[in-house]
């Protein structure tokens, strides 16, 4: 596995996601865990993943013309057992007009037992 470029095919898809693909966020954080340690299935899914860009190249975000800019924000985090790691993932997806604008998905590098909100 050594011959094969999985750090090139990491970057490159994930540059897909950070500049038009929010749909590959969670695909490529799961590849990039397993830069240094990658087996045959690794390599297999980026593979699957090229395909599925090919197969979907023609989509695209569309901004339609409005006069209410609509700022719409979301968060989420997973506070369960993951991967036997006990590490949470969290993100955000920030939509304008109805489109995703703005997006991420990070592990997050303490561990998390519990939370609290405070309602106001």
């Amino acid at each position: 596995m050594r011959n094969k470029p999985y750090a090139s095919l990491v970057g490159s898809i994930m540059y897909a996601q950070v500049c038009t693909r929010p749909d590959l966020a969670l695909c490529i954080s799961k590849m990039g865990r397993f830069q240094s340690n990658m087996g045959m299935q690794h390599w297999i899914a980026g593979k699957k993943i090229l395909r599925y860009l090919q197969r979907t190249k023609a989509y695209m975000f569309i901004y339609r013309s409005t006069e209410n800019l609509e700022l719409v924000g979301y968060a989420d985090v997973n506070l369960r057992k993951v991967e036997d790691d006990y590490i949470s993932t969290s993100g955000f997806l920030f939509k304008i007009v109805g489109a995703a604008g703005a997006w991420k998905s990070a592990k997050q590098s303490r561990v998390s037992s519990s939370t609290m909100f405070k309602n106001t």
